[in-house]
């Protein structure tokens, strides 16, 4: 009976040895796993580390160059700095201080516009006309009143000589006692009149030549012409459109006929920071570069320093003269500019190619 028993507790019992193997075998894949994860994140960073590498050196490679005055178009120009040639570089681009959006002084509709870009006008050139059928109907009623005005003060003129005539008639014969108080009265308020009335006719005249003067004028302003002699640099009116200084009267009424632009007063503008601004001197020698020609130095100076500063980018605006014209210069090329010490003399200008 004891011997059941003790076979039957036996089997009852747990096997802690069996445990234990199965309890290491989990152990023991769970640390394979682990392991496997470690590798394969070691393999991804091998993998992806060198490209990363490269994404920095194209970065680090790229800020030079933007710090050395390589702006695109439409960014603005970076801060100046010290420059290895001279005491101070700064970017900027070519602008003109003669320029002009050529525009009619009156409301018309266009007849013909006689230029196109590129092309070069001189100071007073007709640039467009305007139709002037309202304008001459105008002139011709002026010039009807004028003449009109002109009779009338000539028929002023011959009452006023008759009535001061026949004043001193009455006047000579009532000295004799021959004429009546009345007459003499009447005489010498018609005399009177008619100078009134000459007075009148003169003025009616001044009016009737101011008016054809206008109307003159008015008619004259139907022909646009060239404020002063440049290059047209856009042509924004076509034949047909309706042009006004001011936008009335629609979406599709032109302000401007074209641009000019004054080739000769070219200049870079280029923007200095604060910290370096004490660099730069009215008339310091200087060289601008385009980036269309870089291996062309251009001759310039330093024509003025604006006395003012820009709060937000902490800079100052400095206007370069360029010192030799070039058809290859065009307004708002971006540029770079080199100042040099009073002391250095500047480099020769070589030809770009």
């Amino acid at each position: 009976m004891a011997d059941g028993q003790r076979e039957l507790l036996d089997r009852l019992r747990i096997n802690r040895d069996d445990e234990d193997d199965e309890d290491g075998a989990n152990r023991w894949m769970i640390i394979g796993f682990g392991a496997a994860c470690v590798l394969a994140v070691f393999a991804a960073i091998y993998v992806f580390w060198p490209s990363q590498a490269a994404e920095e050196t194209v970065a680090v490679a790229e800020t030079p160059a933007a710090a050395s005055g390589s702006t695109t178009t439409g960014a603005p120009p970076a801060p100046a700095g010290p420059s290895a040639d001279g005491v101070l570089s700064a970017s900027g681009y070519v602008t003109a201080r003669r320029l002009a959006t050529v525009s009619a002084e009156i409301t018309g509709r266009m007849q013909e516009v006689l230029v196109e870009e590129g092309m070069a006008v001189e100071a007073g050139q007709v640039l467009a006309r305007m139709d002037t059928t309202l304008a001459q109907t105008e002139l011709g009623i002026a010039e009807g009143n004028l003449k009109s005005a002109r009779g009338t003060l000539a028929v002023a003129n011959a009452d006023n000589d008759e009535a001061q005539r026949a004043l001193l008639r009455i006047r000579g014969v009532k000295a004799r006692e021959y004429a009546s108080v009345a007459e003499n009265t009447r005489a010498q308020a018609a005399a009177e009149a008619s100078v009134a009335r000459l007075t009148q006719a003169q003025g009616g005249l001044r009016s009737a030549e101011q008016t054809y003067a206008r109307a003159k004028a008015l008619l004259d302003k139907h022909e646009i012409r060239a404020p002063f002699a440049g290059v047209v640099t856009t042509k924004d009116a076509q034949p047909g459109e309706i042009v006004s200084p001011a936008a009335a009267g629609g979406g599709f009424t032109r302000t401007g006929v074209c641009t000019i632009v004054d080739m000769n007063s070219l200049e870079v503008e280029v923007e200095v920071n604060e910290s370096f601004i004490s660099r730069v001197k009215p008339g310091q020698k200087a060289s601008a570069t385009l980036d269309a020609y870089p291996s062309w130095e251009i001759p310039a100076k330093v024509a003025a320093i604006i006395p003012t500063a820009n709060r937000d980018k902490a800079t100052v605006k400095v206007r370069v003269a360029i010192q030799t014209g070039d058809p290859r210069i065009l307004p708002e090329m971006a540029a770079k500019v080199i100042f040099y010490d009073e002391s250095q003399e500047t480099p020769p200008s070589p030809q770009g190619k």
